[in-house]
């Protein structure tokens, strides 16, 4: 397979770990587990489809924009939720917001895509506090500077080169729901 074009087992099997890491992250069943499960396998396919064609497509952004909070609000129902809903919408509104700021800053710089991505991350992140929103956000900045980092010193891009940003994002909000949902259990 040419290294555009992943292997049949690549979703699956991403999915898989990043289910099993949520799963152990969490150590007991909570109902955001439920929605987290549910989610994992579109952050999966926007990964795979931004790496593939620099894309990010609203047929998958948008319905996750809207379905995620709503995801949430059920989950918040149950007296054994271990997050906030409010936080969770004010989450999607900042890193909405923030990316929205970006790429009005810089058009060239971050897709319009990235904005919509960011909404749904915003507001899983937040669901489990402001010191996790901000860890999962920085996290997909970093992962994405090392790696445009790592291509320009390879010599394999210039400094200007476009790269998928929103599997960095994905990444990003996965490694926070992690500290999230480990720290709810303490």
């Amino acid at each position: 397979a040419c290294a555009t074009t992943p292997a049949p087992l690549t979703a699956p099997l991403l999915t898989a770990a990043a289910c099993a890491l949520l799963a152990a992250a969490s150590g007991v069943p909570r109902p955001e587990l439920a929605v987290w499960l549910l989610v994992a396998p579109f952050g999966t396919l926007l990964a795979l489809v931004d790496v593939r064609v620099h894309r990010l497509p609203d047929r998958l952004t948008l319905p996750l924009a809207v379905a995620l909070p709503l995801l949430l609000a059920g989950a918040a129902l149950s007296p054994y939720a271990a997050g906030s809903w409010p936080t969770a919408l004010l989450g999607a509104l900042v890193l909405g917001g923030g990316y929205l700021v970006l790429f009005l800053l810089h058009p060239d710089g971050m897709g319009f895509g990235d904005v919509k991505l960011a909404v749904p991350l915003g507001a899983a992140l937040g669901w489990y506090g402001w010191g996790v929103l901000f860890v999962g956000a920085f996290a997909g900045f970093l992962l994405g500077a090392l790696y445009g980092l790592g291509l320009v010193l390879a010599g394999r891009a210039g400094r200007g080169a476009a790269i998928p940003f929103g599997p960095f994002m994905i990444v990003g909000a996965l490694l926070g729901l992690l500290l999230g949902a480990f720290t709810a259990l303490s």
